[in-house]
Protein backbone atom coordinates (compact mmCIF):
# COMPACT_ATOMS: atom_id res chain seq x y z
CA UNK A 1 0.00 0.00 0.00
CA UNK A 2 1.36 3.39 -1.08
CA UNK A 3 1.65 6.27 1.42
CA UNK A 4 -1.18 8.81 1.48
CA UNK A 5 -0.99 12.15 -0.35
CA UNK A 6 0.07 14.36 2.62
CA UNK A 7 2.88 11.92 3.46
CA UNK A 8 4.09 11.87 -0.15
CA UNK A 9 3.89 15.68 -0.27
CA UNK A 10 6.25 15.92 2.71
CA UNK A 11 8.55 13.00 2.01
CA UNK A 12 9.14 13.73 -1.68
CA UNK A 13 8.83 17.50 -1.94
CA UNK A 14 9.51 18.59 1.64
CA UNK A 15 6.23 20.53 2.00
CA UNK A 16 3.88 20.27 4.97
CA UNK A 17 0.91 21.80 3.13
CA UNK A 18 -0.42 22.54 -0.36
CA UNK A 19 -0.43 26.03 -1.87
CA UNK A 20 -3.44 27.71 -3.42
CA UNK A 21 -5.62 25.33 -5.45
CA UNK A 22 -3.02 22.54 -5.60
CA UNK A 23 -5.02 20.35 -3.18
CA UNK A 24 -8.21 20.83 -5.20
CA UNK A 25 -6.47 19.93 -8.48
CA UNK A 26 -4.66 16.90 -7.03
CA UNK A 27 -7.93 15.75 -5.44
CA UNK A 28 -9.70 15.73 -8.82
CA UNK A 29 -6.79 13.93 -10.49
CA UNK A 30 -6.76 11.24 -7.79
CA UNK A 31 -10.52 10.84 -8.26
CA UNK A 32 -9.96 10.27 -11.99
CA UNK A 33 -11.76 13.46 -13.06
CA UNK A 34 -10.79 15.54 -16.16
CA UNK A 35 -9.48 18.95 -15.12
CA UNK A 36 -8.28 22.26 -16.55
CA UNK A 37 -6.25 24.21 -13.98
CA UNK A 38 -5.48 27.90 -14.58
CA UNK A 39 -2.67 28.71 -12.19
CA UNK A 40 -0.23 31.63 -12.27
CA UNK A 41 3.39 31.02 -13.09
CA UNK A 42 5.20 30.00 -9.93
CA UNK A 43 2.06 28.53 -8.29
CA UNK A 44 3.39 24.97 -8.46
CA UNK A 45 1.60 23.56 -11.51
CA UNK A 46 4.10 20.72 -11.99
CA UNK A 47 3.42 19.39 -8.49
CA UNK A 48 -0.22 18.82 -9.56
CA UNK A 49 0.88 15.95 -11.80
CA UNK A 50 4.21 14.99 -10.20
CA UNK A 51 2.59 14.17 -6.86
CA UNK A 52 -0.15 11.95 -8.41
CA UNK A 53 2.52 10.25 -10.51
CA UNK A 54 4.08 8.98 -7.26
CA UNK A 55 0.72 7.89 -5.85
CA UNK A 56 -0.96 6.29 -8.89
CA UNK A 57 -0.29 2.88 -10.36
CA UNK A 58 1.29 3.51 -13.75
CA UNK A 59 3.06 6.29 -15.62
CA UNK A 60 2.01 9.93 -15.99
CA UNK A 61 2.51 11.09 -19.60
CA UNK A 62 3.33 14.81 -19.69
CA UNK A 63 2.88 16.67 -22.99
CA UNK A 64 5.19 19.68 -23.00
CA UNK A 65 5.99 22.09 -25.86
CA UNK A 66 9.76 22.51 -25.61
CA UNK A 67 12.67 20.12 -25.12
CA UNK A 68 14.50 22.57 -22.86
CA UNK A 69 11.47 22.80 -20.58
CA UNK A 70 11.12 19.01 -20.44
CA UNK A 71 14.77 18.49 -19.51
CA UNK A 72 14.57 21.23 -16.88
CA UNK A 73 11.56 19.56 -15.25
CA UNK A 74 13.22 16.17 -15.66
CA UNK A 75 16.19 17.28 -13.55
CA UNK A 76 13.91 18.61 -10.83
CA UNK A 77 11.79 15.41 -10.80
CA UNK A 78 14.80 13.11 -10.59
CA UNK A 79 16.29 15.27 -7.82
CA UNK A 80 13.32 14.52 -5.54
CA UNK A 81 13.41 10.80 -6.30
CA UNK A 82 10.76 10.43 -9.00
CA UNK A 83 11.50 8.00 -11.83
CA UNK A 84 11.32 10.32 -14.83
CA UNK A 85 12.45 10.25 -18.46
CA UNK A 86 11.76 11.99 -21.77
CA UNK A 87 11.32 10.86 -25.36
CA UNK A 88 12.65 13.65 -27.57
CA UNK A 89 14.70 13.97 -30.73
CA UNK A 90 17.86 14.59 -28.68
CA UNK A 91 17.47 11.67 -26.24
CA UNK A 92 19.85 8.89 -27.26
CA UNK A 93 18.50 6.51 -24.59
CA UNK A 94 15.05 6.14 -26.20
CA UNK A 95 15.17 2.34 -26.33
CA UNK A 96 15.92 2.16 -22.59
CA UNK A 97 13.13 4.66 -21.89
CA UNK A 98 10.60 2.63 -23.88
CA UNK A 99 11.62 -0.54 -22.01
CA UNK A 100 11.28 1.25 -18.65
CA UNK A 101 7.81 2.43 -19.67
CA UNK A 102 6.66 -1.06 -20.68
CA UNK A 103 8.14 -2.57 -17.51
CA UNK A 104 6.39 -0.12 -15.20
CA UNK A 105 9.65 1.55 -14.11
CA UNK A 106 8.61 5.15 -14.84
CA UNK A 107 6.54 7.60 -12.82
CA UNK A 108 6.80 10.39 -15.41
CA UNK A 109 7.36 10.44 -19.17
CA UNK A 110 7.78 13.81 -20.94
CA UNK A 111 6.95 14.05 -24.67
CA UNK A 112 6.33 16.80 -27.21
CA UNK A 113 2.88 17.17 -28.83
CA UNK A 114 4.36 16.28 -32.23
CA UNK A 115 5.32 12.83 -30.88
CA UNK A 116 2.26 12.37 -28.66
CA UNK A 117 -0.10 12.79 -31.62
CA UNK A 118 1.57 10.04 -33.71
CA UNK A 119 0.20 6.52 -34.09
CA UNK A 120 3.60 5.00 -33.14
CA UNK A 121 3.46 6.64 -29.71
CA UNK A 122 -0.12 5.49 -29.17
CA UNK A 123 0.97 1.98 -29.99
CA UNK A 124 3.76 2.24 -27.39
CA UNK A 125 1.27 3.36 -24.72
CA UNK A 126 -0.98 0.38 -25.47
CA UNK A 127 1.83 -1.83 -24.16
CA UNK A 128 2.18 0.16 -20.92
CA UNK A 129 0.16 1.20 -17.90
CA UNK A 130 -0.83 4.88 -18.22
CA UNK A 131 -2.07 6.56 -15.02
CA UNK A 132 -2.53 10.19 -16.13
CA UNK A 133 -2.24 12.52 -19.13
CA UNK A 134 -0.92 15.97 -18.19
CA UNK A 135 -1.03 18.63 -20.93
CA UNK A 136 1.29 21.45 -19.89
CA UNK A 137 1.07 24.97 -21.38
CA UNK A 138 -2.44 24.03 -22.52
CA UNK A 139 -3.13 27.48 -24.04
CA UNK A 140 -1.11 26.19 -27.02
CA UNK A 141 -4.17 24.12 -28.00
CA UNK A 142 -6.22 27.23 -28.79
CA UNK A 143 -6.04 29.42 -31.86
CA UNK A 144 -7.12 32.20 -29.50
CA UNK A 145 -4.08 31.62 -27.28
CA UNK A 146 -0.99 33.77 -27.65
CA UNK A 147 1.25 30.82 -28.49
CA UNK A 148 -0.80 28.50 -30.70
CA UNK A 149 0.78 25.12 -31.60
CA UNK A 150 -1.23 23.16 -34.21
CA UNK A 151 0.03 19.76 -32.94
CA UNK A 152 -1.71 20.39 -29.61
CA UNK A 153 -5.00 20.20 -31.53
CA UNK A 154 -4.16 16.63 -32.56
CA UNK A 155 -4.01 15.32 -28.97
CA UNK A 156 -7.71 14.58 -28.60
CA UNK A 157 -7.62 11.15 -30.36
CA UNK A 158 -4.80 10.05 -28.00
CA UNK A 159 -6.78 11.11 -24.94
CA UNK A 160 -9.99 9.51 -26.19
CA UNK A 161 -8.28 6.16 -26.88
CA UNK A 162 -7.65 5.87 -23.13
CA UNK A 163 -11.05 6.95 -21.75
CA UNK A 164 -10.36 5.64 -18.24
CA UNK A 165 -7.15 7.66 -17.88
CA UNK A 166 -7.73 11.10 -16.28
CA UNK A 167 -6.58 14.15 -18.24
CA UNK A 168 -5.16 17.28 -16.60
CA UNK A 169 -4.57 20.46 -18.62
CA UNK A 170 -2.48 23.25 -17.09
CA UNK A 171 -1.70 26.83 -18.12
CA UNK A 172 -0.90 30.18 -16.57
CA UNK A 173 -2.23 32.35 -19.40
CA UNK A 174 -5.72 31.93 -20.76
CA UNK A 175 -8.40 34.58 -21.04
CA UNK A 176 -12.09 33.56 -21.02
CA UNK A 177 -12.21 32.84 -24.77
CA UNK A 178 -9.07 30.69 -24.65
CA UNK A 179 -10.30 28.77 -21.59
CA UNK A 180 -13.53 27.81 -23.37
CA UNK A 181 -11.58 26.62 -26.39
CA UNK A 182 -9.23 24.48 -24.28
CA UNK A 183 -12.18 22.75 -22.60
CA UNK A 184 -13.75 21.92 -25.97
CA UNK A 185 -10.53 20.84 -27.70
CA UNK A 186 -9.42 18.53 -24.87
CA UNK A 187 -12.86 17.19 -23.97
CA UNK A 188 -12.96 18.55 -20.42
CA UNK A 189 -16.39 19.47 -18.95
CA UNK A 190 -16.98 22.96 -17.61
CA UNK A 191 -17.19 21.68 -14.04
CA UNK A 192 -13.57 20.56 -14.43
CA UNK A 193 -12.33 24.17 -14.69
CA UNK A 194 -10.33 25.38 -11.67
CA UNK A 195 -9.06 28.96 -11.72
CA UNK A 196 -6.51 29.90 -9.10
CA UNK A 197 -6.37 33.51 -10.16
CA UNK A 198 -3.75 35.31 -12.19
CA UNK A 199 -2.21 37.54 -9.57
CA UNK A 200 1.54 37.29 -8.96
CA UNK A 201 1.76 39.49 -5.84
CA UNK A 202 5.53 39.00 -5.49
CA UNK A 203 6.18 40.75 -8.84
CA UNK A 204 6.43 44.54 -8.83
CA UNK A 205 5.34 45.96 -12.20
CA UNK A 206 6.77 49.18 -13.62
CA UNK A 207 6.33 50.82 -17.03
CA UNK A 208 8.53 53.60 -18.47
CA UNK A 209 8.67 55.51 -21.75
CA UNK A 210 12.02 54.80 -23.44
CA UNK A 211 14.40 57.62 -22.68
CA UNK A 212 18.00 56.58 -23.29
CA UNK A 213 17.26 52.84 -23.25
CA UNK A 214 20.86 51.69 -22.79
CA UNK A 215 21.22 53.88 -19.72
CA UNK A 216 17.82 52.80 -18.35
CA UNK A 217 18.71 49.11 -18.69
CA UNK A 218 22.21 49.63 -17.26
CA UNK A 219 20.66 51.27 -14.17
CA UNK A 220 18.21 48.39 -13.84
CA UNK A 221 20.93 45.73 -14.07
CA UNK A 222 23.18 47.61 -11.63
CA UNK A 223 20.49 47.91 -8.96
CA UNK A 224 18.95 44.44 -9.18
CA UNK A 225 21.16 41.54 -8.09
CA UNK A 226 20.40 37.98 -9.10
CA UNK A 227 19.56 36.43 -12.46
CA UNK A 228 17.60 38.56 -14.93
CA UNK A 229 16.12 38.44 -18.44
CA UNK A 230 15.98 41.38 -20.85
CA UNK A 231 13.64 40.84 -23.81
CA UNK A 232 14.73 42.62 -26.99
CA UNK A 233 12.62 42.84 -30.14
CA UNK A 234 15.16 41.71 -32.75
CA UNK A 235 18.04 39.26 -32.95
CA UNK A 236 20.51 42.02 -33.73
CA UNK A 237 19.30 44.03 -30.73
CA UNK A 238 19.93 41.12 -28.34
CA UNK A 239 23.59 40.88 -29.29
CA UNK A 240 24.18 44.64 -29.27
CA UNK A 241 22.39 45.06 -25.94
CA UNK A 242 24.25 42.11 -24.38
CA UNK A 243 27.56 43.66 -25.38
CA UNK A 244 26.57 47.05 -23.91
CA UNK A 245 25.25 45.65 -20.63
CA UNK A 246 28.25 43.34 -20.27
CA UNK A 247 30.50 46.39 -19.78
CA UNK A 248 28.90 46.90 -16.36
CA UNK A 249 30.71 43.89 -14.90
CA UNK A 250 27.81 41.42 -14.69
CA UNK A 251 27.95 38.24 -16.79
CA UNK A 252 25.64 38.90 -19.76
CA UNK A 253 24.82 36.61 -22.71
CA UNK A 254 22.55 36.73 -25.74
CA UNK A 255 19.94 34.22 -26.91
CA UNK A 256 17.97 34.10 -30.15
CA UNK A 257 16.90 31.55 -32.74
CA UNK A 258 19.59 32.67 -35.23
CA UNK A 259 22.53 31.69 -33.00
CA UNK A 260 24.45 28.51 -33.65
CA UNK A 261 22.55 25.77 -31.75
CA UNK A 262 25.65 24.83 -29.73
CA UNK A 263 26.19 28.48 -28.69
CA UNK A 264 22.51 28.83 -27.83
CA UNK A 265 22.60 25.68 -25.71
CA UNK A 266 25.78 26.82 -23.92
CA UNK A 267 24.32 30.24 -23.15
CA UNK A 268 21.10 28.72 -21.83
CA UNK A 269 22.96 26.19 -19.68
CA UNK A 270 25.18 28.96 -18.25
CA UNK A 271 22.13 31.05 -17.39
CA UNK A 272 20.30 28.15 -15.74
CA UNK A 273 23.37 27.42 -13.58
CA UNK A 274 24.14 31.05 -12.73
CA UNK A 275 23.14 33.04 -9.67
CA UNK A 276 23.68 36.48 -11.21
CA UNK A 277 23.71 36.24 -15.04
CA UNK A 278 21.63 38.50 -17.27
CA UNK A 279 20.26 36.98 -20.47
CA UNK A 280 19.32 39.33 -23.32
CA UNK A 281 16.93 37.40 -25.52
CA UNK A 282 14.11 37.41 -27.99
CA UNK A 283 10.82 35.89 -26.87
CA UNK A 284 12.15 32.55 -28.19
CA UNK A 285 13.72 32.44 -24.73
CA UNK A 286 10.56 32.07 -22.77
CA UNK A 287 8.41 29.05 -22.32
CA UNK A 288 11.39 26.73 -22.28
CA UNK A 289 12.89 28.26 -19.15
CA UNK A 290 11.84 26.98 -15.77
CA UNK A 291 14.43 28.85 -13.70
CA UNK A 292 12.72 29.78 -10.41
CA UNK A 293 15.21 32.36 -9.12
CA UNK A 294 14.96 35.01 -11.89
CA UNK A 295 14.84 38.29 -9.97
CA UNK A 296 13.94 40.69 -12.79
CA UNK A 297 12.52 40.72 -16.29
CA UNK A 298 12.76 43.76 -18.54
CA UNK A 299 11.05 44.37 -21.89
CA UNK A 300 13.04 46.71 -24.12
CA UNK A 301 9.97 47.23 -26.28
CA UNK A 302 6.27 46.53 -26.45
CA UNK A 303 5.29 42.84 -26.14
CA UNK A 304 2.87 41.36 -28.68
CA UNK A 305 -0.06 41.12 -26.29
CA UNK A 306 -1.16 41.31 -22.68
CA UNK A 307 -1.03 37.50 -22.57
CA UNK A 308 2.52 37.53 -23.92
CA UNK A 309 3.55 40.19 -21.41
CA UNK A 310 2.03 38.26 -18.52
CA UNK A 311 3.77 35.05 -19.61
CA UNK A 312 7.16 36.70 -20.20
CA UNK A 313 7.17 38.91 -17.10
CA UNK A 314 6.02 35.82 -15.18
CA UNK A 315 9.45 34.27 -15.75
CA UNK A 316 10.48 36.37 -12.75
CA UNK A 317 10.00 35.22 -9.19
CA UNK A 318 8.73 31.70 -9.84
CA UNK A 319 10.13 30.77 -6.42
CA UNK A 320 7.69 33.18 -4.77
CA UNK A 321 10.44 35.59 -3.77
CA UNK A 322 10.22 39.34 -4.56
CA UNK A 323 10.92 40.16 -8.20
CA UNK A 324 10.40 43.08 -10.61
CA UNK A 325 9.11 43.43 -14.17
CA UNK A 326 10.04 46.58 -16.11
CA UNK A 327 8.56 47.54 -19.49
CA UNK A 328 10.18 50.23 -21.65
CA UNK A 329 8.04 51.42 -24.55
CA UNK A 330 7.88 54.01 -27.28
CA UNK A 331 5.12 55.33 -29.50
CA UNK A 332 6.88 53.81 -32.50
CA UNK A 333 6.15 50.37 -31.00
CA UNK A 334 2.43 50.98 -31.42
CA UNK A 335 2.93 52.37 -34.91
CA UNK A 336 4.83 49.25 -36.01
CA UNK A 337 2.28 46.95 -34.37
CA UNK A 338 -0.57 48.61 -36.28
CA UNK A 339 1.35 48.38 -39.54
CA UNK A 340 1.76 44.63 -38.97
CA UNK A 341 -1.98 44.31 -38.41
CA UNK A 342 -2.63 45.59 -41.95
CA UNK A 343 -0.64 42.62 -43.31
CA UNK A 344 -2.92 40.08 -41.59
CA UNK A 345 -6.02 38.38 -42.89
CA UNK A 346 -8.96 40.83 -42.47
CA UNK A 347 -10.77 38.36 -40.21
CA UNK A 348 -7.95 38.62 -37.64
CA UNK A 349 -7.42 42.37 -37.74
CA UNK A 350 -10.09 43.41 -35.24
CA UNK A 351 -8.85 40.90 -32.66
CA UNK A 352 -5.31 42.21 -33.01
CA UNK A 353 -6.48 45.83 -32.71
CA UNK A 354 -8.17 44.86 -29.43
CA UNK A 355 -4.87 43.39 -28.20
CA UNK A 356 -2.99 46.59 -29.08
CA UNK A 357 -5.63 48.68 -27.31
CA UNK A 358 -5.23 46.52 -24.18
CA UNK A 359 -1.48 47.17 -24.20
CA UNK A 360 -2.14 50.87 -24.68
CA UNK A 361 -4.34 50.86 -21.58
CA UNK A 362 -1.55 49.16 -19.61
CA UNK A 363 1.20 51.64 -20.51
CA UNK A 364 -0.94 54.78 -20.41
CA UNK A 365 -2.82 54.22 -17.15
CA UNK A 366 -2.27 56.43 -14.13
CA UNK A 367 -3.95 53.78 -11.99
CA UNK A 368 -2.88 50.34 -10.79
CA UNK A 369 -1.02 48.28 -13.46
CA UNK A 370 -1.84 44.99 -11.75
CA UNK A 371 -5.55 45.84 -11.83
CA UNK A 372 -5.34 46.40 -15.62
CA UNK A 373 -3.65 43.01 -16.07
CA UNK A 374 -6.07 41.11 -13.84
CA UNK A 375 -9.19 42.70 -15.33
CA UNK A 376 -7.97 41.57 -18.75
CA UNK A 377 -8.17 37.98 -17.51
CA UNK A 378 -11.68 38.47 -16.17
CA UNK A 379 -10.87 39.13 -12.52
CA UNK A 380 -12.24 41.90 -10.32
CA UNK A 381 -9.15 43.10 -8.39
CA UNK A 382 -8.93 45.89 -5.81
CA UNK A 383 -8.31 49.39 -7.15
CA UNK A 384 -4.74 49.43 -5.82
CA UNK A 385 -2.15 46.69 -5.25
CA UNK A 386 0.64 48.49 -3.40
CA UNK A 387 3.27 46.81 -5.57
CA UNK A 388 3.41 48.56 -8.94
CA UNK A 389 4.99 51.87 -9.90
CA UNK A 390 1.70 53.78 -10.02
CA UNK A 391 0.56 52.53 -6.61
CA UNK A 392 3.94 53.14 -4.98
CA UNK A 393 4.46 56.59 -6.58
CA UNK A 394 1.16 57.85 -8.00
CA UNK A 395 1.97 59.91 -11.12
CA UNK A 396 0.58 63.35 -11.74
CA UNK A 397 -1.43 63.91 -14.90
CA UNK A 398 -2.22 67.03 -16.91
CA UNK A 399 -5.02 67.90 -19.29
CA UNK A 400 -3.30 68.10 -22.68
CA UNK A 401 -6.44 68.13 -24.81
CA UNK A 402 -5.75 71.54 -26.37
CA UNK A 403 -2.16 70.62 -27.17
CA UNK A 404 -3.39 67.36 -28.72
CA UNK A 405 -5.85 69.29 -30.91
CA UNK A 406 -3.08 71.61 -32.05
CA UNK A 407 -0.87 68.61 -32.86
CA UNK A 408 -3.57 66.84 -34.88
CA UNK A 409 -4.38 70.08 -36.71
CA UNK A 410 -0.71 70.51 -37.64
CA UNK A 411 -0.56 66.95 -38.98
CA UNK A 412 -3.67 67.59 -41.08
CA UNK A 413 -2.67 71.05 -42.36
CA UNK A 414 0.81 69.88 -43.43
CA UNK A 415 -0.69 67.16 -45.61
CA UNK A 416 -0.42 64.11 -43.31
CA UNK A 417 2.99 63.01 -44.59
CA UNK A 418 5.62 64.52 -42.25
CA UNK A 419 7.31 63.07 -39.19
CA UNK A 420 7.10 64.26 -35.59
CA UNK A 421 10.24 66.44 -35.84
CA UNK A 422 8.71 68.50 -38.63
CA UNK A 423 5.35 68.79 -36.83
CA UNK A 424 7.08 70.04 -33.67
CA UNK A 425 9.07 72.56 -35.73
CA UNK A 426 5.83 73.88 -37.26
CA UNK A 427 4.06 74.20 -33.92
CA UNK A 428 7.00 75.89 -32.15
CA UNK A 429 7.74 78.31 -34.99
CA UNK A 430 10.96 76.74 -36.17
CA UNK A 431 12.98 78.43 -38.94
CA UNK A 432 14.18 75.90 -41.51
CA UNK A 433 14.51 75.71 -45.29
CA UNK A 434 12.16 72.70 -45.30
CA UNK A 435 9.43 74.77 -43.61
CA UNK A 436 9.84 77.76 -45.94
CA UNK A 437 9.99 75.66 -49.13
CA UNK A 438 6.69 73.98 -48.29
CA UNK A 439 5.01 77.12 -47.04
CA UNK A 440 4.49 75.64 -43.59
CA UNK A 441 5.64 78.87 -41.97
CA UNK A 442 2.48 80.51 -43.31
CA UNK A 443 -0.21 78.09 -42.09
CA UNK A 444 -2.51 78.88 -39.14
CA UNK A 445 -0.85 76.44 -36.69
CA UNK A 446 2.68 77.80 -37.23
CA UNK A 447 4.22 78.95 -33.93
CA UNK A 448 1.10 78.39 -31.78
CA UNK A 449 2.99 76.38 -29.12
CA UNK A 450 5.50 78.08 -26.81
CA UNK A 451 6.81 78.10 -23.26
CA UNK A 452 5.99 75.18 -20.96
CA UNK A 453 3.55 73.74 -23.51
CA UNK A 454 6.52 72.80 -25.73
CA UNK A 455 7.50 70.04 -23.29
CA UNK A 456 4.08 68.43 -23.82
CA UNK A 457 4.51 67.87 -27.56
CA UNK A 458 6.48 64.64 -27.42
CA UNK A 459 4.35 62.87 -24.77
CA UNK A 460 1.21 64.12 -26.57
CA UNK A 461 2.34 62.59 -29.88
CA UNK A 462 3.09 59.36 -28.00
CA UNK A 463 -0.37 59.34 -26.38
CA UNK A 464 -2.08 60.03 -29.74
CA UNK A 465 -0.28 57.11 -31.37
CA UNK A 466 -1.25 54.80 -28.50
CA UNK A 467 -4.91 55.90 -28.81
CA UNK A 468 -4.92 55.35 -32.59
CA UNK A 469 -5.62 59.04 -33.12
CA UNK A 470 -2.38 59.15 -35.11
CA UNK A 471 -1.00 56.56 -37.50
CA UNK A 472 2.29 56.34 -39.35
CA UNK A 473 2.54 56.29 -43.13
CA UNK A 474 4.66 53.70 -44.95
CA UNK A 475 7.41 56.35 -45.19
CA UNK A 476 7.39 57.18 -41.48
CA UNK A 477 5.24 60.29 -41.63
CA UNK A 478 2.19 60.96 -39.46
CA UNK A 479 -1.46 60.92 -40.53
CA UNK A 480 -4.76 61.10 -38.70
CA UNK A 481 -6.03 57.83 -37.27
CA UNK A 482 -9.61 56.62 -36.79
CA UNK A 483 -9.82 58.08 -33.26
CA UNK A 484 -8.66 61.62 -34.18
CA UNK A 485 -12.10 63.12 -34.91
CA UNK A 486 -13.58 63.12 -31.37
CA UNK A 487 -10.41 64.76 -30.02
CA UNK A 488 -10.41 67.45 -32.72
CA UNK A 489 -14.07 68.17 -31.97
CA UNK A 490 -13.35 68.52 -28.26
CA UNK A 491 -15.52 65.47 -27.46
CA UNK A 492 -12.72 63.47 -25.87
CA UNK A 493 -10.19 64.51 -23.24
CA UNK A 494 -6.49 63.72 -23.57
CA UNK A 495 -4.68 63.48 -20.26
CA UNK A 496 -1.02 62.57 -20.15
CA UNK A 497 1.10 61.33 -17.31
CA UNK A 498 3.90 63.31 -15.79
CA UNK A 499 6.36 60.57 -14.84
CA UNK A 500 8.13 60.85 -11.47
CA UNK A 501 11.69 62.14 -11.63
CA UNK A 502 14.05 59.23 -12.27
CA UNK A 503 16.64 58.98 -9.53
CA UNK A 504 19.90 57.19 -10.12
CA UNK A 505 20.23 54.55 -7.42
CA UNK A 506 23.37 53.35 -5.83
CA UNK A 507 24.77 50.15 -7.30
CA UNK A 508 24.31 48.12 -4.14
CA UNK A 509 21.05 49.60 -3.01
CA UNK A 510 18.56 47.20 -1.49
CA UNK A 511 15.33 46.82 -3.40
CA UNK A 512 12.22 44.72 -3.56
CA UNK A 513 14.01 42.03 -5.54
CA UNK A 514 16.65 41.46 -2.91
CA UNK A 515 15.07 39.54 -0.07
CA UNK A 516 18.21 37.62 0.85
CA UNK A 517 20.29 38.70 3.85
CA UNK A 518 23.23 40.87 2.86
CA UNK A 519 26.53 40.19 4.55
CA UNK A 520 25.26 37.14 6.48
CA UNK A 521 28.28 34.79 6.57
CA UNK A 522 26.14 31.71 7.26
CA UNK A 523 23.80 32.39 4.35
CA UNK A 524 26.82 32.99 2.09
CA UNK A 525 28.37 29.71 3.31
CA UNK A 526 25.15 27.84 2.52
CA UNK A 527 25.07 29.32 -0.99
CA UNK A 528 28.70 28.29 -1.49
CA UNK A 529 27.85 24.77 -0.30
CA UNK A 530 24.89 24.67 -2.71
CA UNK A 531 27.00 25.90 -5.62
CA UNK A 532 29.67 23.22 -5.05
CA UNK A 533 27.09 20.43 -4.73
CA UNK A 534 25.33 21.65 -7.89
CA UNK A 535 28.61 21.55 -9.82
CA UNK A 536 29.31 18.01 -8.59
CA UNK A 537 25.80 16.83 -9.49
CA UNK A 538 25.73 18.68 -12.84
CA UNK A 539 22.49 20.52 -12.00
CA UNK A 540 21.56 24.20 -11.50
CA UNK A 541 21.88 25.43 -7.87
CA UNK A 542 18.10 25.86 -7.47
CA UNK A 543 17.59 22.12 -8.08
CA UNK A 544 19.52 21.51 -4.83
CA UNK A 545 17.50 24.03 -2.77
CA UNK A 546 15.78 27.38 -3.38
CA UNK A 547 17.04 30.54 -1.65
CA UNK A 548 14.00 30.49 0.67
CA UNK A 549 15.13 27.08 2.00
CA UNK A 550 18.66 28.38 2.58
CA UNK A 551 17.29 31.42 4.43
CA UNK A 552 15.27 29.17 6.71
CA UNK A 553 18.40 27.06 7.35
CA UNK A 554 20.32 30.22 8.26
CA UNK A 555 17.53 31.29 10.63
CA UNK A 556 16.85 27.89 12.25
CA UNK A 557 20.45 26.58 12.29
CA UNK A 558 19.47 22.87 12.47
CA UNK A 559 21.97 20.58 14.19
CA UNK A 560 20.64 17.17 13.05
CA UNK A 561 19.23 15.52 9.94
CA UNK A 562 15.89 15.30 11.73
CA UNK A 563 15.83 19.07 12.34
CA UNK A 564 17.00 19.77 8.79
CA UNK A 565 14.19 17.58 7.43
CA UNK A 566 11.64 19.88 9.11
CA UNK A 567 12.67 22.82 6.91
CA UNK A 568 10.36 23.61 3.99
CA UNK A 569 11.66 22.26 0.69
CA UNK A 570 13.83 19.50 2.22
CA UNK A 571 12.39 16.18 1.06
CA UNK A 572 13.77 12.76 1.98
CA UNK A 573 15.78 12.23 -1.21
CA UNK A 574 17.51 15.60 -0.86
CA UNK A 575 18.04 15.06 2.85
CA UNK A 576 19.78 11.74 2.14
CA UNK A 577 21.87 13.19 -0.67
CA UNK A 578 22.96 16.53 0.72
CA UNK A 579 21.86 16.82 4.34
CA UNK A 580 25.28 16.07 5.85
CA UNK A 581 26.99 18.64 3.61
CA UNK A 582 24.66 21.44 4.72
CA UNK A 583 24.91 20.48 8.37
CA UNK A 584 28.71 20.66 8.00
CA UNK A 585 28.35 24.17 6.51
CA UNK A 586 26.15 25.26 9.44
CA UNK A 587 28.28 23.72 12.22
CA UNK A 588 31.00 26.47 12.37
CA UNK A 589 28.25 29.06 13.03
CA UNK A 590 26.61 27.34 16.01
Amino acid sequence: MRPDIPTLLHDIFGFSAFRGVQEQVVGRVMAGLPTLAIMPTGAGKSLCYQLPSAALDGCCVVVSPLIALMHDQLRAANAVGLRAASLTSVDADWRETQDRLRNGDLDLLYVAPERASQEGFRSLLRSAKVALFAIDEAHCVSEWGHDFRPDYRLLRPLLDEFPDVPRLALTATADAHTREDILVQLGIPRDGLIISGFDRPNIRYAVHPRDGLSSQLADLVATHPGPGIVYAQTRAATEKMAETLGRGGRPVRAYHAGLDPAVRARNQAAFIASEDMVMVATVAFGMGIDKPDVRFVAHAGLPKSIEGYYQESGRAGRDGEPAVAHLFWGAEDFARARQRIMELDPSRQQGERTRIAALGALVETATCRRAILLRHFGENPPATCGNCDNCLSPPASVDATETARKYLSAVYRTGQSFGSGHIEAVLTGGVTDKLRERGHDRISVYGIVSGDETALLRPVSRALLVRDALETTEHGGLMLGPNARPILRGEEEVRILVPPRRERRKRNARNGADANPVGDPLFDALRTCRRELAQEAGVPPYVIFHDSTLREMAEQRPTSLRDLGMISGVGQKKLDAWGDAFLAAIRPFL
